[in-house]
């Protein structure tokens, strides 16, 4: 086989062979107008454009879309007797070529004095929702402003704070202009996220997905590993699986397959130009889609059945009142959340039956799978060891 490409592996080798343009989170658009704001409140002047860095390191340029400074003599720095009271900083999203119903959005960050010692206070401004119901990964009452999108914030902060002398006790008010419009094409108001969007990302950057270039790259990572000699590679629904693969296997990048949303996509290749081994890396709803026999596991085409995992768990010894729990739970991460407490191994289970449907699909290729299920903060809540031929 011919190794061209070779050194081009794992996500960033897909996305580069892709063609595609990679856009930016609500949550780094939500980093780079806190940012702003904070200098602009300490100083008097927005920075624009606007730097942050990412998880990754990253650091990526913003320019500000829109700027105000409220309060008595807004033109000085705080401190100086006639500082701005509070400071709004807007960056429109960018998401590249995906086809991200957030694309184009005015996220604003509006930052102002916090209590003294209370660090980085969030709330919900209009177009950001709050969660009302359990199982997300944040508690019940909180602005839906996402874990990495919050440190993130809380780092920009911090930055500010050093750079210009602030205490980084502030309260961030993050707002989407018309958000709670465009929420209404998303899941939100099932998930009880209301009011509107989410402020999400792991990584900060958005990859486009949803288009057959990316399924391309896919088969392209399948050939850059296979040019490479790798026996074993690993097909990861994102960033956090995918540093759980590596954590679990030692796998080097070129062995790693950014698979996203389309298991298919890498199940059917792998099928026609097989690799001994696959680990199968992903977020328990996810999987549990897999498992059902979806091979495209996008929230637009395939759903978690509360219902399936429900059986899934009686199977797995779970009671009546258990089993109804789970058919009733308000998301995939809330039913094996109560399975685990429980006892009940639901995890192991929704991996076995991915595993099942994965091996269905390679049938007659030399491929042997193992599944491994994840929580959102990496915490492996599924295992199913490698089996097949």
């Amino acid at each position: 086989m011919a190794a061209a490409g070779a050194g081009a592996g794992g996500r960033a080798g897909q996305l580069k062979s892709s063609g595609l343009r990679h856009g930016w989170t609500t949550g780094a658009c939500a980093t780079a107008a806190t940012k702003a704001a904070y200098t602009a409140l300490l100083t008097g002047e927005f920075p624009d454009p606007v730097t942050i860095t990412l998880p990754k390191g990253q650091q990526p340029a913003f320019a500000l879309a829109a700027e105000e400074l409220t309060g008595p003599g807004t033109g000085g720095p705080t401190g100086s007797g006639a500082g701005p009271v509070s400071a709004m900083a807007g960056v429109v999203k960018d998401a590249g070529d995906d086809p991200d119903v957030t694309h184009g959005a005015l996220i604003r960050a509006t930052v102002r004095a916090g209590e003294p010692g209370a660090g980085v206070v969030f709330r919900a401004g209009p177009g950001v929702g709050t969660v009302t119901k359990a199982g997300l990964p944040l508690p019940v009452g909180e602005p839906a402003i996402n874990p990495v999108p919050r440190q993130m914030i809380r780092d920009a902060v911090a930055e500010v704070a050093a750079a210009h002398g602030g205490s980084g006790d502030v309260v961030v008010e993050v707002s989407v202009d018309h958000g709670e419009e465009i929420a209404r094409s998303t899941w939100n108001p099932r998930l009880g996220i209301l009011g509107g969007l989410s402020i999400l990302g792991t990584t900060g950057i958005v990859v486009p997905y949803s288009c057959s270039a990316w399924i391309d790259s896919i088969r392209r990572g399948v050939d850059v590993a296979r040019a490479a000699g790798r026996t074993h590679v690993a097909g990861c629904t994102g960033s956090t699986s995918e540093k759980v693969a590596v954590a679990v296997h030692g796998l080097p990048e070129d062995a790693l397959l950014d698979m996203g949303d389309f298991a298919g996509a890498v199940l059917k290749y792998l099928k026609r130009h097989p690799v001994p081994r696959l680990t199968i890396a992903g977020g328990f709803a996810k999987l549990s889609k897999l498992a059902h026999g979806h091979l495209d596991l996008h929230s637009a085409r395939s759903q978690v059945d509360k219902g399936y995992l429900a059986e899934l768990a009686r199977r797995g010894g779970a009671d009546e009142a258990l089993a109804e729990a789970v058919a009733a739970a308000n998301t995939g991460l809330e039913a094996v959340q109560l399975c685990r407490a429980a006892g009940v191994p639901l995890g192991d289970l929704v991996a076995e039956a991915a595993r099942a449907t994965a091996l269905d699909v390679l049938r007659g290729s030399p491929v042997a799978v193992d599944v491994i299920c994840i929580d959102r903060a990496g915490t492996i809540v599924g295992r199913a060891e490698p089996f097949g031929p």
